[in-house]
């Protein structure tokens, strides 16, 4: 029989789906990886199987012990429901900029979270640190370290990319997708890069990140923000995303990626959420530039179900000058 076995046999192997608008409008195949089927519902729940798998072949992490993390959301729920299909407790550090969803979320998984004020990550009191050194407290734990733990990328290395280069019988054109650890786009295209150096490599990024800066001009300078993107966008280059050829970036700003996920509602019935709107932004942005006729692979990280006190709520938007 062709089952999966548990919740860590449902991870991975996403089906890659061709959004009709936006392939019509740009005669290009515009495919998206299907992240939001994954049984956390998002990307992140690859890079947190590796994070623990890698760990426990380490050594570091045994029966009965604790993973701590920092994290936006998805990478926390993620973990979770690893722990719970493992047996192990979680601690979560949230920075208190993302929405209350995510927070609700990862109480009932079960996880202890931790709510703290959000503060750039050279202070001492950024939500990673905090979680880093909760973490030593800890007999039998592990801090996942989701920015600088390369089994975060190693994921994406060993399962998306294949997915990919498989999914499209090895006529993948380009991949483009949003950075906030690094891993997924580091994964993806060290493996895409292995088959075929003709394979462009695009990182999409919103307003107050430092990682368009970095890929077009060599420096990690921030550009003007915030976005109100969760979970994306970077002030330096993590451990994951270092060494990684990467050709080109393209800089999406948030009415833009709000257009993207209302019209992705409202014309294709697909409920997506703000990184994924990058992503698609992302897409047609490169889809322009290398003409029709190329196919062109992104991340459809999340729906947008987390997102509903702000990016779908009309007053927040508003609040920020956007418009639905």
């Amino acid at each position: 029989m062709k089952v999966k076995k548990g919740l860590v046999g449902a991870i991975g192997d996403t089906p890659l789906i061709r959004i009709e608008s936006l392939s019509e409008e740009t005669g290009c195949n515009i495919l998206g990886k299907a992240e939001f089927m994954n049984p956390g519902g998002s990307v992140k729940d690859r890079a947190a199987l590796w994070m623990i798998r890698e760990a426990e072949k380490a050594g570091d992490l045994k029966p009965g012990g604790t993973v701590v993390e920092g994290t936006a959301g998805n990478t926390g729920i993620g973990i979770l429901h690893v722990c719970n299909s493992r047996g192990y407790d979680a601690v979560i550090y949230m920075p208190d900029n993302q929405s209350q969803e995510k927070v609700d979320i990862l109480k009932t998984l079960g996880a202890e979270v931790r709510v703290v004020p959000t503060v750039p990550y050279k202070d001492e009191m950024n939500y990673q640190k905090q979680a880093g050194r909760y973490a030593e407290t800890l007999e039998n734990a592990i801090w996942a370290n989701q920015f600088d733990n390369t089994a975060n990328r190693l994921a994406h290395y060993e399962s998306t990319g294949p997915e990919i280069w498989d999914q499209t019988d090895g006529r993948v054109d380009a991949f483009t997708c949003s950075v906030g650890t690094g891993g997924t786009l580091a994964g993806v295209s060290r493996y895409l890069k292995e088959q075929s150096q003709d394979v462009q490599i695009v990182l999409a990024d919103p307003h107050g990140s430092a990682l368009y800066n970095w890929v077009t001009t060599g420096e990690a300078e921030m550009t003007p923000g915030p976005s109100i993107t969760e979970g994306i966008g970077n002030s330096r280059v993590t451990d994951n995303l270092a060494g990684t050829e990467i050709d080109d970036a393209v800089q999406i700003d948030d009415q833009a990626m709000v257009d993207m996920v209302y019209t992705m509602l409202r014309k294709d019935g697909w409920f997506f959420g703000s990184s994924t709107g990058i992503n698609l932004c992302g897409a047609v942005a490169l889809a322009k530039k290398l003409g029709p006729g190329h196919n062109i692979v992104t991340m459809l990280c999340d729906d947008g179900s987390k997102y509903m006190s702000r990016l779908f709520n009309p007053r927040f938007l508003e609040e920020k000058g956007l418009r639905a």
